[in-house]
């Protein structure tokens, strides 16, 4: 139930991100999800892809730094409190959200979020217990 995500570390300028998509197309990595954060000085990307495995080897080949990471994809009910709703059940089990982001398709009438923990088997297990819809990696891969 868990899903791989790739975390790129790239400096703060002008084309960088512009070469982690060059680089990752002409690999034929498709991308699937993606979140960016950044300081004055670089950003982390995190990705989920369709080839983790190859994404983070054809990026590392180019000198990028790349960790992979357990991520969840979370079935969340598209209206309003949908998202309150996941939330409540992971507070309720005391367990802390690092951070999250939305997924760029929908899966039938929900919405997808990615979500990182600081414990991700107790999140799946909170979930799990919820009635939460999880996505597989290979649901997620191939959406």
């Amino acid at each position: 139930m868990k899903v791989e995500q790739i975390s790129i570390f790239i400096e703060n300028k002008s084309g960088r991100l512009a070469e982690v998509t060059r680089v990752l197309g002409e690999a034929g990595v498709n991308i699937r999800a993606l979140s960016l954060a950044d300081t004055s000085d670089f950003g982390i990307l995190r990705l989920i892809v369709n080839k983790t495995d190859e994404a983070k080897a054809v990026l590392k080949s180019k000198g990028f730094t790349v960790n992979k990471t357990d991520v969840v994809a979370v079935e969340v009910p598209d209206r309003p409190l949908g998202l309150n709703s996941i939330l409540e059940i992971l507070d309720q089990g005391k367990v802390n959200v690092e951070y999250m982001y939305a997924f760029v398709e929908r899966c039938g009438e929900n919405a997808v979020i990615i979500f990182r923990f600081d414990n991700t088997d107790d999140a799946i297990q909170v979930l799990t217990q919820g009635g939460i819809t999880i996505l597989t990696g290979e649901r997620i891969y191939n959406m």
